[in-house]
């Protein structure tokens, strides 16, 4: 099939933001519109939603709800900063940083 290319003009701020949450799905962005043009002919609508990944502060709210839900006790500022380390260090070895 014959390809055609598309120009879109966008703020270079909304590219940067746009490019680095196709990235978080696995794709391009040129893939992404891709998805969406073909989704758009097939349903004559648009069709879909695309979400990232939760902010910070949503995955914090949930785990406080189901903490408050199951009665757990609090944390001591202690383990909290114990979990971030964990966390952190976690974050570096998925992209291969030293510590």
């Amino acid at each position: 099939m014959a390809q055609s290319a598309v120009t879109v003009r966008i703020d270079s701020e909304l590219k940067t933001q746009f490019d680095a949450l196709c990235e978080q799905f696995g794709m391009s962005a040129n893939t992404a519109f891709n998805i969406f043009v073909k989704a758009v002919i097939r349903s004559r609508s648009i069709p879909f939603v695309i979400k990232g990944s939760p902010s910070a502060l949503e995955l914090f709210m949930q785990q406080r709800n189901a903490a408050e839900l199951n009665k757990e006790p609090e944390l001591s500022l202690d383990e909290i900063n114990e979990e971030i380390r964990a966390a952190r260090e976690e974050m570096r070895k998925r992209k291969g940083v030293k510590a």
